[in-house]
């Protein structure tokens, strides 16, 4: 008992990467104006990479449409801002309710099946919805887009300026306190269930753990963070498009996670501010050809595989 309660407080334990990481992410909002954009991004798809990882990663659950939820929770936040109220803080909640619920909802058909109808059922779900959407312009604008989304101050005190700096600030303060909950989830017996049903769901069942429950927990779970995702995008461009629905928002955030690692929380955010600087940077040096060369980056990293590169810097970090 007691080798167990030691080995989840290590699991939870802090270590000094992790602290030297989130200073220099807080950090950077003394840095000039310029890449307060960027950076916003960043947090904001890495919020997003989180919440897959949560499934992926820890449950085992694979999806193609993982953008519904950060659809669902973009428009939530949006139609709140342009009809009831501008306050970040209630859209937020309203679109981490709003993509709780739709998870909970459609965990009991995404979950039933081989990994191949589950891949299926979620791009199903998210096609549904984009469809939906469209279907609906005297609400969500259709293809032209929801406008005249207006924000009021964060607090009350920060307005959300053209540079970006209280957009980044709101949107990492998100993406910390919500990564210090999945933290402490993943380190609890709850995330050790997941791992376990993620390696053999027989001999989980067997050992008495609740298959269905814990995987329609985390599902549930992914769903909400996500739709956080989701409301950060909407509040700090203030515009909602169709977009959030598409497929290519799900295969972002799995390219992602393949270049970050899945099955540990920090894989999604390093995958995130990979992924976005090489495509900013890639795309200021060819606009027309970004995405083949790209396409070209992922194809060589999955031939050479990820510890081939990084192994190295990860044993000297380990042995540091």
């Amino acid at each position: 008992m007691t080798s167990a309660k030691e080995a989840l407080t290590g699991r939870t334990r802090w270590r000094w990467a992790e602290t030297v990481f989130w200073l220099a992410a807080f950090g950077a909002l003394l840095l000039p104006p310029g890449k307060f954009l960027i950076l916003n991004e960043i947090a904001i798809l890495a919020l997003f990479a989180l919440s897959l990882d949560l499934i992926l990663g820890y449950a085992g659950i694979v999806s193609l449409g993982h953008a519904a939820f950060l659809g669902v929770g973009a428009y939530s936040a949006g139609l709140l801002a342009k009809h009831v109220t501008g306050d970040p803080l209630a859209g937020l909640a309203l679109a981490i309710g709003v993509s709780t619920i739709l998870g909970f909802c459609t965990s009991f058909l995404v979950l039933r099946g081989s990994d191949l109808t589950r891949l299926m059922v979620t791009l199903g779900v998210a096609l549904v919805l984009g469809e939906l959407a469209n279907a609906l312009p005297q609400y969500t604008g259709g293809a032209d887009g929801l406008q005249g989304v207006v924000m009021a101050p964060l607090l009350g005190r920060f307005d959300f300026d053209l540079f970006g700096r209280t957009a980044y600030a709101y949107s990492l303060t998100t993406l910390f306190v919500l990564a210090l909950l999945a933290r402490r989830i993943v380190g609890s017996p709850f995330g050790l269930s997941l791992s376990a049903i993620r390696c053999n769901q027989l001999r989980a069942r067997a050992l008495g753990v609740p298959v269905g429950k814990r995987l329609v927990a985390a599902y549930t779970l992914s769903a909400a963070y996500a739709g956080a995702a989701g409301a950060l995008l909407a509040q700090t461009t203030a515009f909602v498009s169709l977009d959030v629905f598409d497929f290519h928002r799900s295969a972002d955030v799995l390219l992602v996670l393949i270049i970050g690692g899945a099955g540990w929380l920090y894989g999604g955010i390093a995958g995130a501010a990979a992924f976005k600087l090489l495509q900013d940077g890639i795309a200021s040096l060819t606009p027309q050809y970004w995405q083949f060369w790209i396409g070209l980056f992922l194809v060589v990293f999955v031939l050479v595989g990820r510890e081939r590169l990084f192994g190295g810097l990860r044993k000297l970090l380990v042995r540091r």
